[in-house]
């Protein structure tokens, strides 16, 4: 690659880079005043909100099922864990002949 194609290829990439750092208005992003900015901020929020959805009551009760469920599922395999290993451990104390 020629070093003019190289040098004309730098600068596309420093202009989008440059490009990317100002807002609408072609002003640089660190140079707009924090209402501006604050006022920027509430709009995107305000458009971001407008894209959320409720989930409707059955959606509700299903995943709440899946979540108590799944809760008891965890609980049991971490007692019946728990269980086996501490009766091991105790086993294994007693065939060391440590005092109980």
């Amino acid at each position: 690659m020629p070093v003019a194609e190289k040098s004309a290829e730098k600068k596309t990439y420093m202009a989008k880079a440059a490009t990317a750092m100002t807002s609408e208005n072609g002003v640089p992003a660190r140079a707009l005043s924090i209402f501006t900015r604050s006022r920027e901020f509430l709009k995107d929020v305000r458009s971001e909100m407008k894209k959320v959805v409720t989930p409707s009551r059955s959606e509700v009760q299903s995943t709440t099922i899946v979540v108590i469920i799944s809760v008891f599922a965890f609980a049991g395999f971490f007692f019946l864990c728990d269980w086996t290993l501490g009766n091991a451990v105790k086993e294994l104390y007693h065939w060391l002949g440590a005092a109980q």
